[in-house]
């Protein structure tokens, strides 16, 4: 079921949406409402997100030989920063309260692993282009923010993106937990893939199915 998912959906549509999307959603931006000079978190979005690129570019040769390398760096860099466990209950949507409490736990951290290996197969097949995010003021009084970029390349076009960001009180972060790419929502579309999937085999079937493709793998070129 998870195959006909929103990655897949967008590779249809154009595969460079895919790569980009899972480049960019794993990035949060601590900030402190009552600090004026607190750090913009479109601009954070902007250069973490070249960060991680950059040290798995330098990282290629090793990913190669050793796939899991690709996903411990993105454990450490990317992992900490994404508000997976709000994105995995909001990806249940209505369908929350049918899951017995006892398998929430389980289907977190299967969802968080998941996540990984889809963005470790994207970001592996990322090079060559360009990237640039909007500049607007750091938000003030909001619990939500939009963070927007355009992506391109030599002879094919543009891309406009959008990451959803939403601030914790309580650790005082911002973190994104979704992404809008031409009208396609990665919450929305997965909302739709496990609605149908706990219908027909219950929540253990949709940890079943993450569960089997939460390994990263080499492409195949």
């Amino acid at each position: 079921m998870f195959s006909s998912g929103i990655f897949e959906m967008i590779r249809m549509k154009n595969s460079l949406i895919a790569v980009l999307l899972c480049s960019l959603l794993a990035v949060g931006v601590p900030h402190a409402y009552a600090d004026d000079s607190a750090i913009n978190p479109h601009t954070l979005v902007a250069d973490i997100t070249l960060k991680v690129l950059a040290i798995i570019d330098v990282e290629r040769a090793a990913i190669v030989e050793q796939p899991e390398v690709l996903e411990n760096l993105l454990q450490q860099h990317l992992l900490p920063h994404v508000d997976y466990k709000f994105a995995a209950l909001k990806v249940l949507g209505k369908n929350f309260k049918k899951v017995p409490k006892d398998r929430l736990p389980e289907y977190v951290k299967v969802f968080r692993k998941y996540l990984i290996a889809t963005y470790a197969d994207a970001l592996f097949k990322f090079d060559g282009y360009n990237i640039v995010f909007a500049s607007l003021p750091t938000p003030k009084n909001q619990k939500i923010t939009t963070i927007r970029a355009l992506v391109s390349s030599a002879g094919k076009p543009d891309i406009n993106v959008a990451f959803k960001a939403r601030y914790n009180s309580k650790t005082g972060e911002w973190k994104v937990y979704d992404m809008v790419a031409e009208g396609i929502s990665l919450l929305s579309a997965k909302q739709s893939e496990v609605s149908a999937l706990l219908r027909k085999d219950g929540i253990d079937g949709v940890i079943e199915s993450m569960r089997k493709k939460s390994n990263f793998v080499i492409p195949q070129e």
